[in-house]
């Protein structure tokens, strides 16, 4: 399969809106649960709860509290695999926007690698 310039433009711009995406997420997991570490530290794929960053069933209840405020999402009982990490909260938000939300990442200088 060989991408044509504007499909790798394509693709380079959804991976950058990704990166954006979770940048955004972390950051607001730091600053709404005052968490003691750089959101550029939690590694996407990292647990939330248990080894990971230690969260409890109190700071889910922030989460979504956090994702209605700031992302225009609910998470429900029912969506409760959604809080693994933070690529699967990511999942979540693009599952139910059906896109992937434009945001400025806190930390600007996201880069994706190709």
């Amino acid at each position: 399969m060989s991408l044509n310039h504007d499909d790798y433009e394509e693709l380079l711009d959804l991976a950058r809106a990704r990166a954006a995406l979770n940048q955004r997420v972390k950051t607001l997991l730091v600053e709404s649960l005052d968490l003691n570490v750089r959101p550029e530290h939690i590694g996407d794929d990292q647990p939330l709860f248990g080894r990971g960053l230690e969260l409890d069933s109190l700071d889910t209840l922030e989460i979504v509290v956090m994702f209605e405020e700031h992302l225009g999402v609910t998470i429900t009982d029912d969506d409760r695999a959604a809080f693994g990490s933070v690529n699967r909260l990511v999942d979540f938000v693009v599952d139910a926007l059906g896109e992937i939300p434009r945001v400025e990442a806190e930390n600007a200088g996201v880069e994706v690698s190709v």
